[in-house]
């Protein structure tokens, strides 16, 4: 399929190394990523946090590296709904940027839910849904302003959530000391307890677990403002997996060690009852200060970003385009979207527990994920020249274990999805005149400001 070509005009400058992608790669994961499901994760697979983490991050690096060599063929699209509707077909990735929306709608509601719990634990005597209503209308009123955190703010935070990391750490390590577990086998139990493993269970976590690394994707809107982006892109891709993928376990390792069990006093914010466990009521409250602080500038982005895919899909004319595809003039943002989102937060957050917001989350990314692979099979080995192993097994590789996480996802949590991939199967059978007529977006430009 043909891409349009570059105009005339100035382009973006390369500056980007291999160094600040990593960095920038970890700031929008967040190196704290699997505190807030820790207590989800330990209950769906029984203890085994670490284990799943690892399962999620083996599926990661292979999807990363799909992403990689995608954003070298189209490197400012930087999504799975573009890289499909080029490489597969339009109706295709209509489908796949209708799971997205799941995705995207579903992150800032977990964030929503999470930050409100925490704020409970600071000030338990205001009700969860007085929290909810006021962080929601914080996320909406902060992006109807067009306020957006500088990549400097990003840093700063990330550096502080890095101390929060390592004060917790030493303060586990201490515990251990004070407290050893009783005999080797103890010691690795996170990883594998013969009283309580179960394949499914572990399947079950490994699914919730991927939220961990949702994020690393967005290294790949960056290509035209990296060096060698052909190398550096993809090796980005792949090392922030690792790297986040060797913090995270290390995280929960040390967490498991010190709360074995799998009961907690909040389910949701488990690991801060872990952090109070391992260094007291000062590490409780800073831990779940700094998760908060680092949840609303998530979840804030998370709103922003939902409402930019739903501009991008309406400005494509996938969903209606003189509604999504709006921008005020004046803050030059997609107004309507934003609003939108913040109806369906506020009213999620009202429906859905953490836990199940969180694989509905998994839902809809699993299914982006398994487009980027299916696009990076198409382009690099069914319609390439130089037919090579590598072309070959990386993408069905990734794709397979994306398939595998996203069967092991709740049954509610497929039901739900179900649901909703069904309303967007009929909405395009609507656009269609049920599937009589080719499903025709706007021109897609790959230099879109």
């Amino acid at each position: 399929m043909s891409v349009p070509q570059s105009g005339s005009g100035p382009g973006l400058k390369r500056v980007l190394g291999l160094s600040s992608l990593i960095l920038y790669g970890i700031i929008l994961i967040q190196p704290t990523a699997p505190m807030p499901l820790f207590g989800a994760a330990a209950t769906l697979a029984k203890g085994h946090v670490v284990t799943t983490i690892i399962i999620g991050m083996i599926g990661m690096m292979f999807t990363a590296i799909s992403y990689g060599k995608m954003a070298n063929v189209y490197p400012s699209a930087g999504s799975a709904y573009a890289y499909v509707t080029r490489e597969i077909h339009p109706s295709v990735g209509y489908f796949i940027g209708w799971g997205m929306i799941f995705d995207y709608v579903m992150n800032p509601i977990i964030c929503v839910i999470w930050i409100s719990k925490a704020a409970m634990n600071m000030i338990p005597e205001i009700p969860f849904p007085v929290y909810v209503v006021a962080f929601t209308l914080l996320f909406t009123g902060m992006n109807l302003r067009g306020i957006e955190a500088s990549s400097r703010t990003n840093a700063i935070i990330a550096t502080g959530l890095g101390v929060v990391i390592i004060l917790f750490l030493g303060s586990a390590i201490r515990y251990l000391m004070i407290h050893p577990p009783a005999g080797v086998s103890e010691w690795t139990r996170p990883f594998y307890d013969p009283q309580t493993f179960s394949f499914s269970a572990v399947s079950a976590g490994a699914s919730l677990a991927v939220l961990t690394y949702i994020g690393f994707d967005g290294i790949s809107t960056l290509s035209e403002e990296v060096k060698n982006p052909r190398r550096n892109i993809l090796l980005a891709s792949v090392l922030v997996c690792i790297i986040t993928g060797t913090l995270a376990s290390i995280q929960v390792y040390t967490a498991q060690m010190v709360w074995p069990g799998t009961s907690f006093p909040d389910q949701d914010t488990a690991f801060v009852y872990v952090a109070g466990r391992a260094g007291g009521q000062w590490l409780f409250h800073v831990v779940n200060f700094a998760l908060l602080i680092a949840t609303i500038g998530s979840g804030s982005g998370a709103h922003l970003g939902a409402g930019r895919l739903l501009y991008g899909m309406g400005r494509d004319n996938a969903i209606p385009k003189k509604f999504f595809a709006y921008i005020n003039p004046k803050t030059r943002i997609p107004s309507n979207n934003i609003i939108l989102i913040g109806v369906f937060v506020l009213i999620g957050a009202f429906l859905v527990t953490y836990p199940l917001g969180a694989q509905l989350l998994n839902f809809g990314a699993l299914i982006a994920f398994m487009g980027v692979n299916a696009s990076s099979f198409v382009h690099y080995f069914l319609f390439s020249k130089k037919k090579t192993f590598l072309n070959f097994i990386v993408p069905v590789l990734g794709f397979s274990i994306c398939l595998f996480l996203w069967f092991s996802l709740g049954m509610k949590a497929k039901i739900v999805g179900m649901i909703w991939l069904s309303a967007g199967v009929l909405y395009g059978a609507y656009r269609t005149s049920w599937y009589r007529k080719p499903m025709q977006f706007a021109e897609l430009n790959n230099n879109e400001d």
